[in-house]
């Protein structure tokens, strides 16, 4: 590089320092949890002999670095400072399905030897258009029988690609050989702000076989935000342009790799078949992103994060909600199996999610009441009903999720997501439907709550009816809020968070005289569970009480 930098062989505290600054971004974890941090970084093509411009008179005011109020420290003139670090020789084994669905997706799951950050890397894509990068150390493959068969690819990133690979096998596509010389740009305080990577790339692209289907070589540029922002990643860039060299064609090295092998990505072929400002354009755009929170939690729910479950489950129901509320604007035929099958995963996901539920309530409640009225070990009893019922549950959620059935509806959203089956009243303004539509969920909400406090108390009959009060509130709800009516969602939410109130008090208030027989057969004591089914049937009466007010509130509610 022809540009004047600063060496930091002398000052390894700093090399290591500055090396691990992808490392630095994240709190200290178990270790087989991957660290990661958001990757905005930008790629450049030119000639390999070219040297790379000064950028040590980029000024820090480009962006607020330097300290409070974009102040720069003392002595540094408000200048970047360029500061070379240790070279890198870096071997790549990039990992995909034959017909590359993650990389359709802007994902990119590879093994790392060489170089400051060695290891399993896991790329996907956030909403702003960066990237989350996942790192796990080498070891993390799991085991094989055969000490000289290639590594397995780790058990946590399979869990998060697999409702993109679905059925189908990772193996390796690709094998990239980099030659890495790095640039550092500083701060007065010795920050990194952005990094430059000159990389000479010689790669080859795999067949299923594993043999190399092509080989290419190239010379790229990357310039990588560590503790900067994007308007001094902007200023680089002009320089580096100004210097002779354009912006890369290719989204990766990966895809460069590929070819023309390299698939398109589904947004790139994502066209809205209906005209901007209509109906049909916003549930287009309304399915793609509830798809794509679906996708998501598929990650979440395999890695049994905390409150996985409920969120999947939710976007199941805002699936299948925005398929009911919209239903005269699409195909039936094409989207009424589609419903069914999103019943049948909300239903997957429900028990687990009911009894974490019900557990947890339970466990809440005990905590209010005085130890004389609770004798013995019911709050193991408890604990542990509520656990196991969890475990047993979620191992029978993750039976569905990977089977046939599961992976043919994730089929079915993509195509749904890619081109809705839309009918011709799509192309209605969008506001004049919106009016609609959310009248008609206000006036079929309201109805369902007014005619079950008018059955009788206590009754199977007005149990039933509260409850699907709830589902319709909760539905007119989702169509708010994909709406964009935050009133009309909030006052909808009132009312369905206190008929679920009321319904999670029904549930525990069924589950409790099993609880108690089962103490009773083992010989404890049973008071604490009749203390527990009264504060169950007071929270009935509560609730039942709150909802004519949440619904003339919400029947109060004018749709712009």
């Amino acid at each position: 590089m022809a540009q004047k930098t600063t060496s930091l062989k002398s000052t390894s505290q700093k090399s290591q320092k500055s090396a691990s600054h992808k490392a630095r971004r994240t709190t200290a974890r178990r270790p087989a949890e991957p660290v990661g941090h958001v990757e905005r970084e930008r790629k450049y093509e030119g000639d390999a002999a070219a040297a790379l411009p000064s950028l040590t008179d980029v000024p820090l005011s480009a962006g607020e670095h330097g300290g409070p109020g974009g102040k720069t420290a003392a002595g540094t003139n408000g200048l970047l400072t360029a500061v070379s670090a240790d070279s890198e020789s870096l071997r790549a084994v990039y990992y995909d399905t034959p017909d590359l669905r993650l990389l359709a997706r802007r994902i990119t799951l590879r093994r790392r030897t060489g170089g400051h950050d060695a290891g399993w890397h896991l790329k996907l894509p956030t909403a702003d258009g960066a990237r989350l990068e996942l790192h796990l150390p080498l070891d993390a493959s799991t085991s094989t029988a055969d000490p000289d068969a290639p590594p397995h690819v780790p058990a946590e990133f399979l869990a998060r690609v697999r409702a993109y690979v679905r059925d189908g096998r990772l193996a390796p596509v690709a094998r990239l050989a980099t030659e890495r010389r790095r640039t550092l740009l500083t701060d007065g305080a010795e920050r990194t702000l952005v990094e430059l990577a000159d990389d000479s790339v010689t790669a080859q692209a795999l067949d299923p076989a594993g043999a190399v289907r092509h080989a290419e070589s190239w010379h790229e540029v990357e310039a990588e935000l560590v503790d900067g922002d994007l308007p001094l990643l902007d200023a680089v860039e002009q320089r580096l342009l100004g210097a002779g060299l354009r912006r890369s064609a290719s989204a990766s090295k990966l895809a460069r790799a590929l070819g023309p092998t390299a698939p398109t990505q589904p947004e790139a072929g994502r066209t809205t078949d209906s005209s901007p400002g209509s109906i049909g354009a916003l549930l287009t755009a309304l399915l793609r992103q509830q798809v794509g929170q679906l996708l998501a939690q598929d990650a979440e729910v395999r890695r049994d994060a905390p409150d996985a479950v409920h969120q999947m489950r939710v976007s199941a129901r805002r699936l299948r909600s925005t398929l009911r509320v919209h239903e005269r604007l699409l195909r039936v035929d094409e989207v009424a199996t589609l419903e069914e099958e999103l019943r049948w995963l909300g239903h997957a996901l429900g028990t687990a999610r009911d009894r974490e539920v019900l557990g947890e309530r339970l466990l809440r409640d005990l905590d209010t009441l005085e130890r004389t009225e609770h004798p013995g070990p019911i709050r193991r009893r408890l604990r542990n009903w509520s656990r196991q019922g969890y475990r047993t549950a979620w191992r029978q959620t993750m039976r569905e999720l990977e089977g046939p059935r599961y992976f043919a509806l994730l089929d079915t959203l993509d195509a749904l997501a890619a081109h809705p089956p839309l009918r011709g009243r799509a192309e209605r303004p969008a506001a004049g439907e919106v009016r609609r539509l959310l009248t008609r969920e206000q006036h079929r909400a309201c109805h369902r709550v007014a005619a079950a406090l008018d059955l009788t108390p206590g009754t199977a009959e007005r149990d039933d009816a509260m409850h699907a009060a709830r589902r319709a509130a909760k539905r007119a709800r989702y169509a708010g809020e994909g709406a964009a009516q935050p009133r009309f969602a909030k006052a909808m939410k009132d009312l369905q968070t206190v008929l679920g109130e009321r319904q999670d008090a029904f549930m525990a208030a069924q589950a409790l005289p099993g609880l108690a027989e089962a103490a009773h057969l083992a010989g404890e004591p049973g008071f604490g569970y009749g203390v527990l089914y009264a504060r169950q049937r007071e929270a009935i009466t509560a609730a039942e009480a709150a909802v004519p007010a949440l619904q003339a509130a919400a029947s109060a509610i004018r749709v712009k």
